[in-house]
Parts: structure tokens; sequence; C-alpha cells
């Protein structure tokens, strides 16, 4: 899986602390290792301690305007996503991309071809996991003229498929259904509802 990231602004950083306290601890043990070099060699220990230091506490962050994100599949796209800002925060515990809306998705299937659009407030992106999470006013649309809302919906690469613990509706030509445990395909051919709340047939 590659990742295509542009964006038309782009602004690197580094902060040495996840958090203001960890500058005193930070501070106090390079001071004391200091202290002790002063009166002989780092031991092999503290040497590893400086550096599990030093290694732990520092974060990355990058921040873009006009996002556009594309994950390749050998050479095809699956996903693209347009976002008006992110920030990607990398770290040893995590490496991910906070996106801000409107948020545009476009999924394809595994020969390039179109099969779902979506529309949210914000989204991230965790790499590591190669998953898209959609937050606040969801929408889908597919190519097949099915529609799904929620305030949420998870997108996994690995098994190609979107599910979300919150209340869902799925709207085809046929017929209409609400509930929650949604669980199914990119393109709404096929989903499990475990809490089914209604469902209304349109003639």
């Amino acid at each position: 899986m590659l990742l295509l990231y542009q964006g038309s602004e782009m602004r690197e950083t580094d902060t040495l602390a996840r958090d203001p306290g960890s500058y005193l601890g930070m501070g106090t043990l390079i001071g004391f290792l200091l202290f002790i070099t002063g009166c002989g060699d780092l031991t092999e220990y503290d040497t590893q301690q400086v550096r599990t230091a030093m290694h732990d506490s520092l974060i990355s962050t990058t921040e873009s305007w006009d996002v556009n994100l594309t994950l390749l599949k050998n050479g095809q796209r699956r996903i693209t996503l347009d976002g008006s800002y992110a920030i990607n925060y990398q770290d040893p515990d995590r490496n991910e991309t906070l996106i801000r809306g409107p948020v545009y998705v476009q999924i394809y299937d595994s020969t390039g071809t179109l099969e779902s659009e979506a529309w949210s407030k914000r989204a991230v992106y965790h790499a590591e996991e190669r998953e898209f999470e959609l937050y606040d006013s969801v929408r889908v649309h597919t190519v097949h003229d099915r529609q799904l809302y929620s305030d949420y919906l998870l997108w996994r690469e690995r098994t190609d498929r979107i599910t979300s613990d919150y209340i869902v509706t799925i709207i085809t030509p046929t017929d209409s259904i609400s509930g929650s445990g949604f669980d199914g395909k990119t393109d709404l051919s096929s989903y499990i509802i475990t809490d089914p709340r209604g469902r209304v047939i349109v003639d």
C-alpha cells in the first residue's frame, strides 16, 4: 500500500516533548547524566537511557492545507481523500493524520473503477492500521444508487469493509433500513445491521 500526500502548503515541525511536564523530567534526566559524564564516561546503560528518553519524547508533526491523499495498491487507486487542512503526528506510539473538512472521499474497486463516494466533516487516517475514520454527518453514495447516513464510519483497507457502531440509515432504490452494528462492503451491495430499528419498503 502506497500513500501519496499533497497539500498546497506544508509545514513540518519537531517538538521535544509530548506534554509540558515532560520538559522538566527530561531536563532533570539530561542534567543528571551530564553531571555523571563530568565524573567519567557514560556506561552503556546510561547511554541507552538517554537515547530512549530522547526517542520517546520526540514528536514530528506536518501541517498541510488543501490536502489530497491517494492510497495505491498494486499501482491502482484504492481511495482518494480531499480535505481543507491536515496535521500528521508521528512518534513511536502513533502515526496518524487528522483531516478537517469538508472531507470528500472516493473509493475504488480492485480494477481502479469508482464504486463509492463519501462526505464528512472530519477524518482520521491511521497509517499503521491502514484505516480511515470518518466523523460527523457522514454520507456515502454508491454508483448503484445506494446511500448510507451516519455520524461515524470506519474503512479498513485490509478487509475492504466499512463498519459503524453508531446508528446508520441505508437507502436503496427499493427500501430503507436504520439500525446500529453495521458491517458491509464499500459498495453497500452486501451488509449486516445487528440491531435494526426500522425498515420501509418503497413501491
